[in-house]
């Protein structure tokens, strides 16, 4: 092997090994989220770049939002994957604050088409039966629930109870 090959292939495997570890990265930091409150509804927004629905999945557990994203690489015939720096597992978890009554039951989320989930929960009353701020659990959102973000398409996000 000659010293131009030799050091070609060292650098190509120390690139896929920065590759390999951005991605472990990705898969252990916790995607970037906002928190916002009207008189009706706390809005929980997550960036989940590269999702599709059905990688999708939302809870609502003890007061905290938690999303679980797994993503798949698409195959490119005719390519060889030289940097595998995208994580594939991502999540991340929005608490609302220690105050709120939600009824996460009835709760929606959206996907758009550039990547951002929504998750809007509807606030409950404080003479509920006391359970909702617990429960486990969000609905699906239907076509008409939500106005979707202008320019951008938004699919409903199987929700796992």
């Amino acid at each position: 092997m000659s010293l131009k090959k030799f050091g070609r292939s060292v650098g190509n495997a120390l690139y896929r090994q920065i590759g390999r570890t951005n991605s472990r990265l990705q898969n252990h930091r916790s995607l970037p989220v906002d928190v916002l409150e009207d008189d009706t509804s706390y809005h929980v927004v997550f960036d989940a770049p590269g999702a599709e629905p059905d990688d999708v999945q939302v809870r609502y557990l003890e007061g905290n939002v938690k999303v679980r994203i797994d993503r798949f690489r698409q195959f490119h015939e005719g390519y060889e994957m030289r940097f595998p720096g995208r994580g594939m597992g991502l999540s991340g978890e929005a608490e609302l604050p220690a105050d709120a009554v939600v009824d996460p039951n009835a709760g929606t989320a959206r996907l758009s088409e550039t990547g951002t989930l929504s998750v809007e929960i509807p606030k409950g009353s404080a003479i509920d039966d006391g359970g909702a701020d617990t429960a486990d659990g969000l609905e699906a959102a239907d076509e008409s629930d939500a106005e979707p973000e202008p320019d951008t398409d938004t699919e409903p996000v199987a929700i796992d109870d």
